[in-house]
């Protein structure tokens, strides 16, 4: 799956692109053939990040994770605050990945309505974890160019601040607008906030995606996913689903600038795998064609 091209970049705006197209981390979701899908189509030089869902518990996170990086990947399971019961629990979740090998974890507080324990929020389970002394090397937290659904704006920032101290990255949320994310990346900086900024975009997708997501999440969940991503359900309406070109291209200079505001890639795939890496593998393709 080639890229549509409108002429070739400038050379360190195509440098910077084909570095984060090759350090690009991938996100999937702990759907039936997930597995199976990672080890056929996804080099283990990939990194591969599971997302949570309510449906399915956070076991189900902790199981393809592990098993991901016993095949040799570098998998990181997303802890959901609002599902972790208690102390005792967390303590278990982190023994299980250790012993797994497992290096990096992406905190976030989750969308059950209610906690099931003491950790309503990322931020007090990143407290937790901070607490137990054996860090993990990679601690991701979520970032919103655009802002949060159901959080004001003031609120969700001051909160990116007070997380940031233990965490090691921050990615962040789908946003369609590359000058909005640009933005928001340089005002958290001014903000304090100093932590490599991984923009989360969408891998192509094809329009029957939703729905498919949608009935593996469950109804309750998948509400709750549906009304955050409206922009995203326009563009799975286009003919022929979504392709994120025009996206990557926009980001692109901000990648190549010598200040960083943006420090890579990370790719929302909603399990479509191969066409996401033969997306991937047409850009670099594509990019090594025009530095000849």
């Amino acid at each position: 799956m080639r890229p549509a091209t409108t002429g070739a970049e400038p050379l360190p705006v195509r440098a910077a692109l084909a570095t984060a197209l090759r350090e690009a981390s991938y996100e999937v979701l702990p759907l039936r053939g997930a597995e199976e899908k990672v080890l056929a189509h996804v080099p283990t030089e990939v990194p591969v990040s599971v997302t949570t869902t309510e449906t399915r518990g956070l076991d189900s996170t902790l199981d393809l994770a592990v098993r991901l990086t016993a095949a040799g990947y570098r998998a990181a399971p997303h802890l959901a605050a609002r599902l972790i019961r208690d102390a005792k629990h967390l303590h278990d979740v982190q023994s299980r990945l250790r012993e797994a090998g497992v290096d990096g974890v992406f905190v976030i507080g989750g969308d059950a309505p209610a906690p099931a324990g003491p950790f309503p929020d990322a931020l007090s389970l990143l407290e937790a974890l901070d607490r137990d002394g054996d860090r993990f090397a990679s601690v991701g937290i979520g970032g919103y160019p655009e802002g949060h659904g159901r959080i004001g704006d003031a609120l969700i920032e001051r909160a990116l601040v007070a997380k940031a101290p233990h965490a090691t990255h921050v990615v962040t949320q789908l946003c369609f607008d590359a000058g909005a994310t640009v933005r928001w990346a340089q005002r958290i900086r001014e903000d304090g906030v100093g932590l490599p900024v991984r923009v989360g975009v969408p891998g192509p997708v094809a329009r029957t995606k939703l729905v498919r997501i949608a009935a593996g999440l469950g109804l309750g969940q998948s509400a709750r996913f549906l009304a955050k991503q409206q922009n995203l359900i326009g563009r799975f309406l286009l003919p022929g689903g979504y392709r994120p070109d025009r996206l990557v291209r926009r980001l692109a200079p901000t990648l190549a600038r010598p200040d960083r505001p943006l420090a890579g890639l990370h790719v929302y795939t909603f399990n479509e795998l191969a066409a996401t890496e033969s997306w991937r593998q047409g850009w670099l393709a594509r990019l090594a064609e025009e530095d000849r």
